[in-house]
């Protein structure tokens, strides 16, 4: 069975050179790069193919592409404001790609003026090259998803992955990140399901802890089950987080700024980007920051370094590779999570609602020495090579390592009857417990190889990606603790202080630990995979896609024994599908689109032997999710507005859930079902207004439960069923003071009930707003910005099973200096 992915794979690669070489082909691609007259990249111009109603507009990096364009002579028009318009005569044969090179006769910052005034959409995204594993613009794409660039950060003074999030519409934040190795990293909801951002430029990226954006160039947040393309150790049925990273240019340049703010915030960062060769195929980019913070709370603190050097090399036009490594290493205290311990009922607390318990919002409950260390070590090179005209070839490799040590104070939130041996009715009353990792390791390995085709059968347009995928996870975790004491936490308390390392050591010392809980396994899948998107006319495109996956996992190990669990060989085999419609009433204008994908995820633990005789420990069937989506897109007004809506309905099959007690038993079956609507606005409607805005509803719900306390009700981890997002910013226009602006928004999210059963009771953490503002001076040679988040010091919660409060009003400054 090992072997059926790879020979499929090549078999479907085999047929691909032949389909592409169709004698009738007659349509070819236009592929360029914009350069200013003092040779740096053109960002964000439009670039006009005369005759027809084809343009396309600069990435980034200065490069174009143009599509499906017939045989023939052509000029390619590129004109700004108040400068010389520039007209390039261009040959187009059938079944090639014509590359051509165009330098404007302004310098770059007469170029970024320009842009200003002709009011580009400066937080609009219009392409991927991620999102379908090939390069494909977000209005020509069946699935929804949603990108959040450098810009918004920068107006933002965002310097992490995690509070990027809070502009993704539809994404809620469920859990602080821990450091913890292995699932240490912050925990979102996306359509009903948990999602962590696990990769990073469409790879395996897994980082454990505060993710800092050093070195991110943007986010991606792709909408649905996505198994088909990016398989399932790393995705979830509500989509996906990929980052994308800065990557080397071709001439030297920079960025140094030092940011500081509320809570004993400090950061230091560096961007520098060099050639290191004459020819300038040899290019390095190194990003590194260093950040300090304490808390809001009496306690608490976190401090980490990352680098990240970026080297790429170009052997010739056909050839290059890039190399990038992330070195991620800190050290940070507790959550301050309250948890619920198992039996109790929300009765018995006399609140429920995080708002009525008798908790106090700016005390830790414990000491700044119970900390622990956390690092993640990770690597990542790509091959690229161009095969012919319509093919290339893409090889990548992924090996990301995390490792914590130390303590972990956590809290649960024990009823007055229970903290003194009563019926009692009431709340205040925690226990205070550590759960260490013990030189805990995580590692993730995928290797990656595919084959992207762009060619024309007849007159019909494929863009093609076929590929192999090996995926490899290990795990050799160790967790384990005991509780310390218990308090009331409201008023003197003199055991405060108590609670630190010296005399969590001689519980240690004196009574052992309450439990052990190790996760040690390896899990290996293979998988092949092929998606087509197939114009059938210029306006209308269908895509199909097929995965095919073999997971192979022994079981949890036994450090003692050195063996498997029951010595159980776990091995599966799965087919995924993903078929999608788009129709363009008006080419690159307005797309209709609908989509049906599917997701799996290979499920293992132990199961109850007294409830379910006939499963063994690892023997459970593969969840499966469903995606039925539809919607329409719209890129209208020259750019200025691009907006997205759609209506979904997920269904989860061979659902697994905990079980009930203690015993870390799990339970297959029944059904969830998680169905809503996303809808997206990102503009720009006169000069020096940019906004961005989101809102998404979530209806999730188990059916078919054989727990009749669950049947019908929300899951405790859906997240709050309403949340929104916007930021609305404006630049002034008069030259004397050109480059200054403010900007205003915020995040909206309903009640969100975190526990959420017939027979223990409902919970909830309360509806919040929370409301950002800040105001920049950015200059070609300097950037000043400063910034207030939380504006009305709101108290409010997140969490999933779980209460975390949440940072209050907060201030933060920073200086940027460019070169």
């Amino acid at each position: 069975m090992k072997r059926i992915p790879i020979i499929l794979a090549l078999l479907l690669i085999a047929l691909f050179p032949v389909l592409a070489n169709d004698p009738d082909d007659v349509f070819g691609t236009i592929k360029g790069r914009v350069t200013t007259a003092d040779g740096k990249p053109a960002a964000s111009v439009t670039v006009i193919l005369k005759g027809t109603k084809k343009a396309a507009v600069t990435e980034e990096n200065g490069t174009f592409s143009i599509h499906h364009v017939k045989s023939g002579h052509y000029e390619l028009e590129i004109s700004q404001v108040g400068y010389e318009t520039i007209v390039q005569p261009v040959q187009v044969d059938g079944n090639s790609i014509t590359a051509v090179s165009i330098q404007l006769k302004l310098s770059s910052k007469e170029l970024t003026e320009v842009v200003v005034t002709n009011n580009r959409n400066r937080y609009g995204v219009s392409s991927s090259d991620y999102a379908s594993k090939m390069p494909l613009r977000n209005i020509e794409n069946p699935q929804v998803y949603s990108s959040i660039s450098k810009n918004l950060l920068s107006e933002q003074l965002i310097f992490s992955v995690d509070d990027a999030l809070r502009n993704a519409p539809g994404v809620q934040k469920m859990w602080d990140a821990t450091g913890r190795s292995g699932d240490g990293g912050s925990y979102y909801n996306m359509r009903g399901f948990i999602v962590q951002s696990t990769l990073r430029n469409g790879i395996a990226g897994n980082v454990s802890g505060l993710t800092d954006a050093a070195n991110l160039e943007k986010l991606e947040v792709l909408k649905g089950p996505s198994a088909t393309l990016f398989g399932n150790v790393l995705t979830s049925y509500g989509g996906l987080i990929n980052r994308v990273t800065k990557k080397p240019y071709d001439h030297f340049g920079g960025e140094i700024n030092y940011s500081t703010g509320s809570f004993e915030y400090n950061r230091f960062g560096v961007d520098l980007n060099t050639p290191l060769d004459s020819a300038k195929n040899v290019l390095l980019r190194v990003n590194a920051a260093y950040r300090s913070e304490g808390s809001f709370m009496d306690n608490g603190w976190n401090k980490g370094f990352v680098l990240a050097p970026s080297l790429s090399y170009k052997i010739n036009d056909k050839l290059n590779f890039l190399i990038d490594a992330e070195f991620f290493s800190g050290q940070n205290t507790g959550l301050n999570v309250y948890f619920f311990p198992w039996g109790q009922t929300i009765a018995a607390l006399g609140a429920n609602r995080a708002d009525q318990l008798n908790i106090d919002y700016k005390r830790s409950y414990a000491s700044d020495d119970l900390y622990q260390t956390a690092r993640n070590v990770n690597f990542f090179g790509q091959m690229n090579y161009t095969i012919s005209n319509n093919w290339r070839s893409q090889t990548s490799f992924s090996v990301t390592n995390s490792f914590s040590d130390g303590p972990s104070p956590y809290f649960y939130l024990l009823s007055t009857g229970a903290a003194k041996g009563t019926n009692e009715v009431g709340n205040g009353y925690i226990s205070r417990n550590d759960q260490y990792t013990n030189n805990s390791k995580d590692q993730v390995i995928e290797l990656q190889q595919n084959f992207i085709g762009n060619f024309n059968l007849g007159s019909f347009r494929n863009r093609v990606v076929a590929g192999l995928d090996f995926t490899q996870h290990f795990s050799d975790q160790f967790f384990s603790g005991n509780t310390y004491d218990t308090i009331y936490a409201l008023g003197n308390i003199d055991t405060y202080r108590n609670f630190n390392r010296t005399n969590m050591d001689k519980v240690y010392q004196d009574k052992g630990v309450s439990f052990v809980y190790p996760v040690n396994y390896i899990a290996k899948t293979y998988s092949a995979y092929i998606s087509d998107v197939f114009n059938v006319t210029d306006n209308l495109m269908v895509q199909a896609a097929l995965r095919l996956d073999h997971f192979d996992n022994d079981g949890p190990a036994d450090n003692i024994t050195g063996t498997y669990v029951n010595a159980i060989p776990y091995n599966q085999t799965f087919l995924s599908p993903k078929f999608g419609i788009v129709f363009q009433p008006i080419k690159d204008k307005i797309s209709l689109f609908a989509n049906y994908q599917n997701s799996f995820t290979n499920k293992y633990g132990s199961s109850d032997p007294n409830r379910d005789p006939n499963i063994k420990s690892n023997d459970f069937k593969p969840e499966q999710a469903n995606q039925v989506e539809g919607g329409v897109k719209l890129d209208v007004l020259d750019g200025k507005l691009s907006t997205s809506v759609s209506v979904y309905n997920i269904k989860v099959t061979n659902v697994i859930r905990a079980g009930a007690g203690p015993n870390l038993f799990t339970v297959q079956d029944g059904t969830q079902v998680s169905k809503g609507v996303d809808a997206e606005v990102v503009a720009s409607p006169f000069e020096g207004l940019s906004l961005l805005a989101g809102v998404a509803y979530n209806d999730s719900k188990y059916t078919k439960v054989a727990d009749s306390t669950l049947d019908g009700m929300r899951p405790g981890e859906s997240g709050s069923p309403w949340v929104a997002n916007w930021w609305i910013s404006y630049r002034l226009q008069c030259p004397a003071l050109k480059g200054l602006g403010a900007g205003f928004g915020g995040n909206y999210a309903s009640d969100n009930k975190i526990i959420n059963s017939k027979s223990v009771g409902t919970f909830i953490l309360p509806e919040y707003t929370v409301l950002n503002a800040s105001i920049f001076y950015d200059q070609p040679k300097f950037r000043i910005s400063v910034k207030m988040d939380n504006l009305t010091n709101q108290k409010y919660w997140i969490g999933y099973s779980s209460i975390i409060p949440q940072k209050l009003r907060n201030f933060g400054a920073s200086v940027a200096f460019k070169f």
